[in-house]
């Protein structure tokens, strides 16, 4: 059957009824008839979320460090609960047993040639007048999923842990096996870096925060400034995130408490695991910098260059390492707040709005400022239904937990309501997920391309602390900075979806539209003891006006959406952003060895001309509806990507080499980047008949 073109897409305006009258102009709202009865409970929302009582609720959230598991994460799970409650929602604390590491005992000790000790760590975190740096409760530095190990050799200064730093490294006949590998963070994700070097048969790896990245190089430090003084330690988790999060022995399946041992791995370090083999260690450059120091060998490349005072090179000798990592690995209890209202005419159909509560230590930015924010985005939702309001769909609000050590909390929610006989998500209409809620005054948005345009309306409405409206000072911004803004900054950019936070199970396990929000600044204190309510005052948004309008966001997101008549998405975008995915593919795979690609029947998919049209409601917008939400699921594939089938959707997908970072078009894209042109080949064809299901589904309700 021919390909079609995706169609169908902006409902712009719903036209009234032929014939009505309208004693006033009615603003024209995407995916509203009429909006002026929206557009008064929009403002009644809007006056609701308080600065003030998102500060006190940051305060209390970030009063004691609360990782994972810990019994303070279960108080800030009954906090959260409790204000679910006190909004009217009907919630509920869910739990899950899954597979976690606590740290035991972590040393790293350094030796030059003579065996003269260089350095003894990871040493405490510390600074001149932290209020919060002495509590006994802060975790050493640890990275999650790390294996256990004692471990000796010599060591090779990687870089950013990139597979192009790996090659270089490898092109200089530098050989890691049996070596200790010290990579910089940055770039790409912590455990991809971890999994490169374990596949180039490294013994172990040490991970530090350059000064130039995060550190004095960009500023003042803590406590003068926003960024990393030199005893910051970024804690992390090096879970193999590409291959598939949540629990490490339960792919595909919910970690429920009544789960057998045998429905899960016997192995999560193994082939079908997602953790690593080899210890890792993060340190800070206080206690990299001798290590660095000491190494000899080739001088490193000028871009492998940090901030230290001196110059790097890549070794192996001068300095031999030792490190120690033990880790106590058990199944734990983490526990997910849901609460929901349920719609009025459409209660099958959810908007789903999450952020994370749990938090390395006290987790200030990361991630109780979007805690903080939802929180009020909640009791907005309330005063609205002591009003008598009902959302037209169902709104579901969740706080997830264990989200640091893999997106475990979400992921395990998301792949249970898979496995439900109900059915899963097929009737959940959006996700809106907000993690590092707010770090400094620069909003930023990514999104499939479906909800981008839904995204800038929102900001629209929104007012900003500093005047006009968010929108505007959003498009003000990416202007100034000229860093992502669209050629002569007509809109404000959004981009793509990848991985390291929530959205990830449910755009690309699931096939939930999903958008992500963000308020950023300079924020050199990520995963550190550091991010605290004393950093988070002086740096971030000392009168918590920025929380206040993150509520407003994610209040706005969640109401519109619930409420439209035809909901939201405009597949135009999409469409053109799959035939320009389409042309760089195209493009790239134009060398000798990939020449004979077949692009045209993909390109035929996306590239025939898209069009918009208006529509008058009718009895039939429950059947529209459905076609539009459908289209998403369209792109996924019930086989998964090539080598991690968790990964079902064919649009977008985390780099396999990024972690974070998303690709688009993964399937075609990682066969052209491997030379594996038959791969391609199938690849290309996957994603035609996945276009092509799309398009047929939006042409049944032309």
């Amino acid at each position: 059957m021919p390909v079609r073109t995706l169609v169908l897409v902006s409902f712009l305006t719903l036209a009234a009824a032929a014939g009505a009258a309208q004693s006033a102009p009615q603003p024209k709202v995407f995916g509203y008839a009429r909006f002026a009865t929206q557009a008064r409970i929009e403002k009644n929302f809007l006056a609701v979320p308080s600065a003030a009582r998102a500060g006190e609720d940051l305060r209390i959230l970030t009063a004691e460090p609360h990782m994972a598991a810990t019994p303070e994460d279960y108080k800030t799970a009954e906090f959260v609960a409790q204000k679910f409650r006190e909004a009217g929602l009907d919630t509920r604390i869910v739990p899950y047993r899954v597979l976690l590491n606590w740290p035991q005992l972590v040393r790293v000790e350094a030796y030059d040639d003579a065996g003269h000790a260089l350095m003894t760590g990871p040493n405490r975190e510390h600074v001149p007048g932290d209020p919060f740096q002495d509590n006994p409760r802060i975790v050493m530095p640890f990275n999650g999923s790390s294996a256990s190990g004692d471990i000796t050799g010599e060591v090779v200064y990687a870089n950013y842990g990139r597979i192009e730093d790996f090659n270089r490294l490898a092109a200089l006949h530098i050989d890691l096996r049996g070596k200790i590998v010290l990579c910089r963070y940055g770039v790409n994700f912590r455990g991809v870096k971890v999994y490169l070097a374990e596949q180039r048969g490294a013994a172990g790896v040490l991970l530090y925060s350059d000064p130039q990245d995060d550190g004095y190089a960009k500023g003042d430090a803590w406590p003068l400034g926003p960024w990393r003084p030199d005893t910051g330690v970024q804690r992390g988790s090096v879970q193999f995130l590409f291959k598939y999060p949540g629990d490490p022995e339960t792919p595909g399946v919910a970690s429920t408490l009544n789960l057998p041992d045998s429905a899960r791995l016997k192995d999560s370090t193994g082939p079908q695991g997602n953790q690593p083999d080899i210890p890792a260690i993060p340190l800070s450059y206080h206690d990299a910098a001798p290590i660095l120091a000491a190494l000899k060998g080739p001088d490193a490349p000028q871009e492998w260059q940090g901030a230290l005072p001196f110059r790097y090179r890549l070794g192996p000798g001068g300095v031999r390492v030792h490190m120690l990592s033990r880790q106590d690995y058990q199944r734990r209890l983490i526990w997910d707040v849901i609460g929901a209202v349920r719609g009025a005419q459409e209660p099958q159909q959810q908007v789903i709005v999450g952020n994370h509560r749990d938090a390395w230590v006290f987790g200030a930015v990361d991630p109780s400022s979007g805690t903080a924010a939802m929180l009020e985005a909640v009791r907005g939702v309330g005063a609205l239904l002591r009003t008598g309001w009902h959302p037209r769909r169902t709104l579901v609000f969740c706080s997830w937990d264990g989200e640091e050590e893999g997106l475990i909390g979400s992921t395990e929610w998301v792949e249970q309501r898979m496995q439900s006989p109900s059915g899963g998500l097929d009737q959940a209409v959006a996700y809106f997920n907000v993690d590092v809620g707010v770090s400094g005054a620069d909003f930023s948005a990514s999104a499939v391309p479906s909800l981008k345009e839904f995204v800038r309306a929102v900001t629209q409405d929104v007012p900003s602390p500093v005047g006009g409206s968010l929108y505007e000072q959003w498009l003000q911004t990416q202007v100034r900075t000229q860093s992502s803004a669209p050629p002569g900054g007509a809109d404000v950019a959004i981009g793509g979806l990848g991985s390291g936070s929530d959205f990830t199970p449910f755009l690309q396990h699931a096939g939930v539209p999903s958008t992500d929000v963000s308020s950023t600044g300079p924020y050199g204190v990520y995963h550190s003891a550091f991010d605290d309510f004393a950093w988070y005052r002086q740096n971030a948004d000392a009168r918590f006006l920025y929380l206040q309008q993150m509520a407003r966001v994610l209040g706005l997101e969640a109401l519109r959406m619930a409420d439209a008549d035809v909901l939201p998405y405009n597949y135009v975008d999409y469409a053109r952003e799959i035939a320009a995915a389409l042309e760089a593919a195209r493009r790239k795979a134009g060398q000798p060895r990939m020449s004979g690609l077949n692009f045209a029947p993909a390109q035929a998919a996306a590239a025939q001309r898209v069009y918009q049209r208006q529509c008058a409601p009718s009895g039939n917008l429950s059947q529209l509806n459905q076609a539009l939400r459908q289209a998403e699921s369209d792109f996924l594939s019930s086989a998964g990507l090539p080598g991690r089938p968790w990964y079902r959707h064919l649009i977008f997908a985390p780099g396999q080499y990024t972690g974070y970072a998303a690709v688009m078009l993964p399937g075609v894209n990682e066969a052209i980047d491997a030379g594996n042109t038959r791969l391609a080949e199938q690849q290309l064809v996957v994603l035609t008949q996945a276009l092509d299901r799309a398009a047929q589904t939006l042409s049944s309700v032309q």
